[in-house]
């Protein structure tokens, strides 16, 4: 298991010059963003505007802190996405665009490579005890708000820690509720 801290997140311009992304983690390590299988990252969102485009790329956005967006993606009926929203995915060559519902956000972007990779993030509370299934893949917890104990490893704010191919369940464990995305990605068959 890794862990990788808030703190750390290399920070980067977005595709579009229209602003900043905290870049978790990206595959294979050192990728551009011509060249990555799956990406995972944090963007702060402060005006109105539209998004990067992202040639065969499958994209899955998560409000994590502000009062929310309005996205619109092609001829897509507007999404309101909020901070307890579920993951909203679509295809990162669609032309998008947002609007802010009111001030600035921070969501959560992951991106993987269609033909080659895939991925699926859920958004779960944990409040007790949670245990994670063996994955053959790579399981990435994001802890959005609260603490989590993954096994013996706390994950505050922001905090994630990275499975690769887990052969055995994962415990998961909140002394108060915590909300927590939860990754998976996975090559293509």
């Amino acid at each position: 298991m890794r862990v990788l801290r808030a703190n750390e997140y290399r920070r980067m311009p977005w595709k579009n010059g229209g602003g900043e992304t905290r870049e978790i983690l990206v595959s294979p390590p050192g990728a551009t963003l011509d060249t990555l299988d799956w990406r995972v990252s944090l963007a702060t969102v402060a005006s109105d505007g539209p998004f990067s485009v992202f040639t065969a790329i499958d994209r899955t956005l998560s409000v994590i802190r502000g009062a929310g967006i309005r996205l619109q993606v092609g001829t897509e009926p507007t999404a309101l996405l909020l901070e307890n929203s579920d993951p909203y995915s679509f295809d990162g060559e669609a032309p998008a665009s947002a609007d802010l519902v009111d001030g600035a956000i921070v969501d959560l972007n992951v991106m993987s490579r269609r033909g080659r990779f895939r991925h699926s993030v859920r958004r779960i509370t944990v409040d007790g005890q949670l245990r994670l299934p063996p994955s053959h893949g790579t399981i990435i917890v994001f802890c959005q708000r609260g603490s989590v104990q993954c096994d013996a490893v706390s994950l505050e704010s922001e905090d994630c820690a990275v499975l690769d191919s887990v052969p055995s369940a994962v415990e998961l464990n909140a002394a108060e509720p915590a909300e927590v995305l939860l990754i998976e990605l996975s090559a293509s068959e």
